[in-house]
């Protein structure tokens, strides 16, 4: 079972992954992703402005913050430091696990493998980030891996998208799955909270309506 602490993703079914090249529009992209109705957020750590984007956008506590892209142990305590309250990577690194559990935080490593999943069931966990999703096998790929693993969790990111979103949710062993399209880069560059509003909106309409069919 998914950690407990997770359950905010899990009950939106969408985690929005977000790069932000300048932390002054942290704030902002908290307040828009909270109106739109999707309070969840993974800021990766793909800019040095990360960690102080986490921070500001902490000061909104309606908003559940992660840190995606996390590569060394250091950086999951910059994240942790700054308000992150779960920690996502790429691939599957020891040390950033070990340096998440030290931190009591929890963690999704990424895995496209059986290997790699059994190397994240040996540090303790029973869930995992599936990524990149879509180029790895997408859909067909984790029912696949889910028949000797089906105890493991999955959190498919990567090609993710409205017209695929469907098909990822309705397996089993997928809890919820990461996507970009609701915070575009350009337009978190542009502070046009506007958009990020409206498409977080229809991020949450979509997937309600895929819960009632």
């Amino acid at each position: 079972m998914m950690d407990a602490r997770l359950s905010p993703i899990v009950a939106h079914s969408l985690i929005p992954v977000v790069v932000i090249d300048d932390a002054d529009s942290a704030p902002g992209l908290a307040d828009a992703l909270v109106a739109g109705g999707l309070p969840v957020a993974e800021v990766t750590f793909r800019t040095p402005a990360a960690a102080d984007a986490i921070a500001r956008m902490s000061a909104n506590s309606e908003i559940v913050l992660g840190a995606g892209t996390v590569r060394t142990a250091e950086q999951v305590d910059q994240a942790v430091d700054a308000g992150a309250t779960y920690i996502v990577s790429a691939g599957l690194s020891a040390a950033v696990v070990r340096r998440a559990q030290e931190r009591g935080v929890p963690v999704l490593p990424g895995t496209v493998t059986a290997t790699e999943i059994l190397a994240a069931m040996e540090l303790g966990l029973d869930a995992v980030k599936f990524f990149p999703a879509e180029t790895s096998g997408g859909v067909a790929a984790i029912k696949a891996l889910a028949a000797p693993f089906p105890d493991i969790t999955f959190v498919p990111t990567g090609g993710v998208s409205p017209k695929n979103l469907a098909d990822y949710l309705a397996v089993k062993s997928i809890a919820a799955c990461g996507g970009s399209w609701m915070c575009p880069r350009d337009a978190v560059k542009a502070g046009d909270f506007a958009t990020i509003e409206r498409l977080s909106r229809e991020a949450v309409a979509l997937v309600a309506s895929l819960k009632e069919a």
